[in-house]
């Protein structure tokens, strides 16, 4: 929260009150409430989403908590009336999700899923040349998210036990932001298969409060996933809080006579985008060089699907982030690990 969002909601303090903050950690809401005393006063704290409901006078909530509880709390804040943005994932099961988007329809409510990816201003850019036509249809799309995790984050001041337990682990952390990437730009996936080991089953806590302590990794910390689109496309992901570091693109898009490759971290500001040309495109005739660097600005990912929300809410922005497709980003992420579990292919029911 304090690295994200509210930096990303300090600028808009004249289009958006922050109202209040909950959290059922003795003096932590407080905390909060102290640190935007200077450009948001009268914000109050709360122990628990009860209290906040009880006392009212609050428009829109924005779900940060932990990742088992989002499904309910979204569901609690959305009977409540209040327009939501969620942190990912929406929820815990697609029926879930299902009833979530029913109780927003019903009540004519906003509801939003991060991650923001698809608002970034690297995505917009790549996007928007995909869409141009001007390299062709993509027909394959490789992709990862690997690092330590958590554990290993010597800034990191939270408890990373959850992340390598079941129910999240390193594709509902991190290989979710490449879900929604690849099918924002390639739309539904049809078809699901993977595999997942645990490559270090114990981990050493570096940094936080728990620093010293030793984690138990009990959901795989490998994952490989193959996906197939309903555009015919195929794509790879690796998901691994199992690698100190890795040399490979994060991302690349692979058209029939062209690739766009993405090097470095994506959350780097200065890793410029390559474009590799075979000798017969007709792009050439355009003007593009055989492999010219392109930069692109870093992707405000987190911040910017907050900002993305209240530019929503304010009708000056249509619904990119919608529900729907963190719903089908869901489905995804659960077949992967029936896959995971009986080596099969999976269909997928959900579309957005």
């Amino acid at each position: 929260m304090t690295r994200h969002y509210l930096p990303a909601l300090e600028p808009l303090h004249e289009d958006v009150r922050i109202a209040a903050f909950v959290d059922p950690r003795p003096g932590v809401a407080q905390r909060a409430v102290d640190a935007v005393a200077t450009w948001a006063p009268g914000a109050r704290a709360y122990g628990s989403v009860d209290e906040l409901v009880a006392a009212g006078a609050i428009d829109a909530a924005i779900d940060l908590t932990p990742a088992p509880q989002h499904g309910a709390v979204n569901q609690q804040l959305l009977d409540a009336g209040l327009h939501v943005y969620s942190e990912k994932p929406l929820a815990s099961s697609v029926a879930d999700a299902d009833r979530l988007i029913a109780t927003a329809e019903a009540k004519g409510l906003t509801f939003l899923s991060a991650p923001g990816v698809a608002v970034s201003p690297r995505f917009r850019w790549l996007d928007a040349l995909v869409r141009s036509g001007r390299l062709g249809e993509p027909t394959l799309v490789v992709t990862h998210h690997a690092d330590p995790g958590p554990a290993a984050w010597r800034e990191y001041t939270g408890d990373p036990t959850p992340f390598y337990g079941e129910g999240v682990g390193p594709l509902f952390d991190h290989g979710v932001y490449r879900l929604h990437l690849v099918t924002s730009l390639l739309g539904p996936v049809t078809k699901v298969q993977a595999m997942g080991a645990i490559a270090t089953r114990t981990r050493k806590v570096r940094g936080g409060p728990l620093t010293g302590a030793t984690i138990e990794v009990t959901t795989p910390d490998h994952v490989l996933v193959h996906l197939q689109f309903a555009s015919g496309a195929l794509g790879q992901l690796l998901a691994s809080f199992g690698t100190p570091a890795t040399l490979a693109p994060w991302l690349e898009v692979h058209f029939p006579m062209a690739t766009l490759s993405f090097r470095g971290r994506s959350y780097e500001p200065d890793d410029p985008v390559s474009l590799y040309l075979d000798d017969d495109s007709p792009a050439r005739s355009e003007g593009w060089g055989p492999a010219p660097d392109i930069p692109v600005e870093i992707p405000p990912v987190v911040e910017g699907g907050a900002q993305h929300f209240i530019g929503v809410l304010r009708g000056r922005e249509e619904p990119v982030l919608t529900a729907e497709q963190a719903r089908h980003v869901l489905e995804v992420t659960l077949l992967v690990y029936d896959a995971i579990a009986d080596g099969g292919t999976h269909e997928t029911q959900t579309t957005f």
